[in-house]
């Protein structure tokens, strides 16, 4: 039975935490955390460690570094001093090629998508907002262009017709981390395929997944049913899609996490308001109405539809924009 590998892994949010969890739980040989540095988070601006850090002490893994600059000579000593065989990087920044090749058998990336499909920050998010029905997990060898490395296993996830961002987040941190230790196991047993992502390209047009922005997240509600649908489950429950509504020259400002879709011909004019002030709010668009069923007003708590429409009178006067 071959030696256990000297593993280093670097990740800082939660969907790496379960990454991490597997690994260890798996009898891997994790020598090493590398991670964010503390941050001030709240309201009393108090010091945070990232997830993968408070996860990585309660699991006694002994060595935890926070660099600030991944290309200091300081951090790349000790990095070597490790003598890791392997570097896993789930959900981290990119790396310095000083430090992407430095193990004797190199350094694998976590992606959330089906390489080489959905290359860049979000790729979750903008799989559903372009109505995919089907992404994944893919684990690959990092080289110098990023997310491009060749692949070494991939596994596919169905994408519901309602199902948000967070949910599909959740789904693919699971399926992650099981892949990862699949992934590990064949590089110290010394079976990992290693093949170039062009062998797995269908078609000559790829989805780009760059890093979503507010000020991209606002409704077009002259597109179809279908795309606002996708639209807002895309974005939910973060950073959120958010639209305006308008009563003369009162504007409020609202981020929607849950809708539904409503097919119909009618003649209503896009954005028109329709609600009963109880039980249902909705959208008219072109092909029908989108249905809001959880939202969040500017300052307000997040609330189902019914518990809004309790407190926000005579929603039937405004319009959406």
């Amino acid at each position: 039975m071959p030696d256990k590998l000297r593993i280093v892994f670097m990740g800082t949010p939660g969907f790496a935490v379960e990454s991490l969890k597997a690994l260890i739980d798996s009898g891997q040989n994790v020598i090493a955390v590398i991670t964010a540095p503390d941050k001030p988070a709240g309201r009393g601006k108090q010091m945070q460690s990232s997830p993968v850090k408070n996860f990585a002490i309660q699991s006694g893994v002994k060595t935890i570094l926070q660099p600030l600059n991944l290309k200091s000579p300081e951090f790349i000593e000790e990095l070597k001093s490790l003598r890791a065989d392997l570097q896993l990087v789930v959900a981290f920044r990119m790396l310095p090629e000083v430090v992407w090749t430095m193990p004797r058998k190199g350094t694998v990336n976590l992606h959330a998508s089906l390489l080489p499909d959905y290359r860049g920050a979000a790729p979750i998010n903008w799989a559903i907002i372009n109505g995919e029905k089907e992404t994944g997990v893919t684990t690959f060898f990092i080289e110098k262009e990023i997310d491009t490395g060749k692949i070494i296993y991939r596994e596919k996830v169905p994408i519901g017709p309602d199902k948000t961002a967070g949910e599909l987040h959740d789904e693919l941190m699971i399926a992650g981390a099981n892949l990862l230790v699949k992934t590990v196991e064949a590089i110290t047993n010394e079976t990992c395929p290693a093949v170039p992502q062009e062998e797995y390209r269908k078609d000559s047009r790829l989805h780009p997944a760059p890093k979503i922005f507010k000020e991209n997240c606002q409704i077009k509600w002259e597109n179809k049913a279908s795309k606002i649908h996708d639209f807002i489950r895309g974005l939910s429950p973060y950073p959120a899609s958010w639209t305006e509504m308008t009563d003369g020259n009162t504007i409020t400002s609202m981020k929607i996490f849950k809708s539904g879709i409503e097919l119909a011909d009618h003649d209503h004019e896009t954005g028109t308001m329709l609600t009963d002030n109880n039980q249902y709010m909705k959208v008219a668009v072109k092909d029908g109405y989108i249905h809001i069923l959880r939202l969040q007003v500017a300052g307000k708590k997040q609330l189902d539809i019914k518990e809004f429409l309790r407190g926000f009178k005579k929603a039937d006067r405004y319009k959406i924009r």
